[in-house]
């Protein structure tokens, strides 16, 4: 690996998920995620049904956009856009990068998380999309993970704090502080990380997000800037797909509401720490499924934003690339181990976060 401060750092490539921009798109968006994880048609169809509510079209790629215009207006680095699943492509926003001239560029990844999908297959992306530029490809290493960044942290923070007036106010002080993050196979999670560690990285690292958010709040509560309720939280979680013979991370977010109902909890803030911006699955689980059983249930709901819209998270990148152009130091709130590409060049373990074997069905 060349010298990271003798051999600069040309260019930033904004890397993420992907989602249809058109009703056209939703089908094909789909079938490209979930190929060869033996997803059956019919729950296709159920998850296209959720994007055609919203016209067809996911928000991720738009607040993507407004991200990689954050992140150039504090940086003389050209930033450019690429997507593992739908257009613009991570295979094509690297070929015009070489095309351009770049040599050596850092990857912002949209997950804060470890885990295979939310780090791993990144790392696969990259080479992947080096492979399609040929000869001429860029080098590119990917940022850390930064679930516990002080920036994100606070930004989640402040998303709470700003959710709970959307409570009738005699509520906001009991109101359950509920964090939910995307579900995986548990067997999934037991190989997040490197065997030594003992896997479970992914939920480890959300559970230790949700309790950063949960102290920030329990601090400003004593300065008396907030009065919402730190004593006790819930890490749950959503989005969960595959037959149900496979085990999931639990609970799921409509469940728990129930369980909070039967013990008498009355008012919630939902804050979806596993996120980094709004997309289907956020607007549809939460907006649309946990907003309604929590209307049945009588219960009142608040759900704080995503925290990429936050003038922070934008300065947040711009920190993780100056540890790496100017040996900024990394800071960080939490314990969990860490990985992605580190501040002193150490990049992820052959052995880390490896796929889980699938099950036998």
């Amino acid at each position: 690996m060349p010298d990271q401060y003798s051999d600069p750092y040309d260019a930033i490539l904004l890397l993420s998920f992907g989602g249809p921009e058109a009703p056209e798109d939703v089908r094909p968006f789909l079938e490209n995620v979930t190929r060869g994880r033996g997803v059956p048609p019919e729950r296709l169809d159920a998850v296209e049904e959720h994007y055609r509510h919203f016209g067809g079209v996911s928000p991720i790629n738009a607040r993507n956009r407004e991200l990689v215009a954050a992140i150039a207006s504090r940086t003389e680095l050209p930033v450019w856009f690429g997507n593992r699943n739908w257009y613009p492509f991570a295979q094509d926003a690297v070929r015009e990068m070489a095309e351009a001239g770049v040599r050596r560029a850092l990857v912002f990844a949209t997950s804060a998380y470890g885990g295979y999908s939310a780090c791993r297959q990144y790392h696969e992306d990259i080479a992947r999309a080096r492979e399609a530029a040929g000869d001429d490809a860029p080098e590119l290493v990917k940022l850390r993970h930064f679930f516990d960044h002080p920036d994100f942290v606070r930004a989640n923070a402040d998303a709470v704090r700003a959710a709970l007036e959307d409570l009738p106010e005699d509520k906001r002080d009991s109101a359950r502080l509920v964090f939910t993050a995307h579900s995986i196979p548990t067997s999934a999670d037991a190989s997040a990380g490197r065997p030594e560690e003992g896997g479970h990285r992914y939920s480890r690292q959300v559970g230790e997000a949700a309790a950063l958010v949960a102290a920030e709040l329990a601090a400003e509560r004593s300065a008396g800037r907030t009065s919402v309720n730190t004593d006790e939280f819930d890490v749950v979680w959503q989005s969960r797909s595959g037959p149900p013979q496979v085990p999931w991370l639990e609970p799921d977010i409509v469940d728990h509401l129930d369980t909070l109902h039967a013990k008498g909890v009355d008012a919630v803030v939902v804050v979806p720490v596993g996120f980094v911006s709004d997309h289907v699955e956020v607007v549809w689980d939460l907006d649309n499924e946990a907003s309604e059983r929590a209307g049945e249930l009588g219960m009142a709901l608040a759900r704080a934003s995503t925290a990429g819209p936050d003038p922070r998270f934008a300065d947040m990148v711009i920190e993780l690339v100056e540890e790496h152009t100017e040996g900024r130091p990394a800071r960080r709130l939490g314990t969990q181990p860490m990985a992605g590409c580190t501040a002193n060049g150490a990049p992820c373990a052959t052995d880390c976060c490896v796929p889980a074997r699938r099950p036998d069905r």
